[in-house]
């Protein structure tokens, strides 16, 4: 059958990732409503509740905030996409794949006793894989234009999601070798900020003045 590729189709792959994202965000949840029938035991208070699973309401937030995140990227590029081509679709599927693993490794987080190198490298791992995808998908555009739609050529910009990765990359290595501060090492991302900022004021002073 002849390959054929459509507006509608564009939107049924946008509409599908979108689906599975709000899917995968919405299991996030599952631990938690595990852990209120244990407010039916005697002498259990909400208090009591949150002090005694803090690490899974911790878990929860933190991946409800990168999934989050990661949404926003995913509609951002998205918003310059006019066509679609298999490399696009395939890198697609693969993002969407850690996507939906996170609610998994999330529950292995807040259920591991102790501080495990090993939980930390999955977690952070698959937000890796995650970052990647998504850098990987920018870079299919921006060397095939004809995807993008019309004026928005040049648009797209590499370093936001290459210093989110390097974030991640650091991140994990501190968790892995400092397991104390494990998943808190996460709190490095909200860096990525102040380093993209840096990072265009230096590529603006290195861009030749205009005669």
């Amino acid at each position: 059958m002849a390959s054929i590729r459509t507006s509608r189709g564009l939107d049924r792959l946008v509409n599908f990732s979108d689906a599975a994202v709000a899917i995968a965000i919405t299991l996030l949840v599952l631990p938690l409503v595990d852990v209120a029938t244990q407010i039916t035991k005697q002498g259990t208070t909400v208090g009591t509740l949150f002090n005694d699973h803090w690490g899974t309401f911790l878990a929860f937030a933190i991946s409800f905030a990168v999934i989050a995140r990661f949404w926003v990227v995913h509609h951002q590029v998205f918003e310059f996409v006019g066509d679609y081509n298999g490399n696009l679709v395939r890198l697609n599927f693969l993002w969407l794949a850690s996507i939906v693993f996170l609610p998994f490794v999330t529950n292995v987080l807040s259920l591991a006793p102790g501080h495990q190198p090993g939980v930390y490298a999955l977690y952070i791992g698959t937000l890796i894989v995650t970052g990647t995808s998504m850098l990987l998908m920018e870079v299919v555009l921006i060397r095939n234009p004809g995807l993008l739609r019309e004026g928005v050529e040049g648009g797209l910009d590499l370093s936001s999601s290459v210093i989110a990765i390097v974030l991640f990359a650091v991140a994990l290595v501190l968790a892995v070798l400092v397991p104390s501060i494990g998943i808190l090492s996460l709190l490095l991302l909200p860096l990525s900020g102040p380093i993209r900022l840096l990072w265009d004021r230096w590529t603006d002073r290195r861009r030749p003045s205009s005669p």
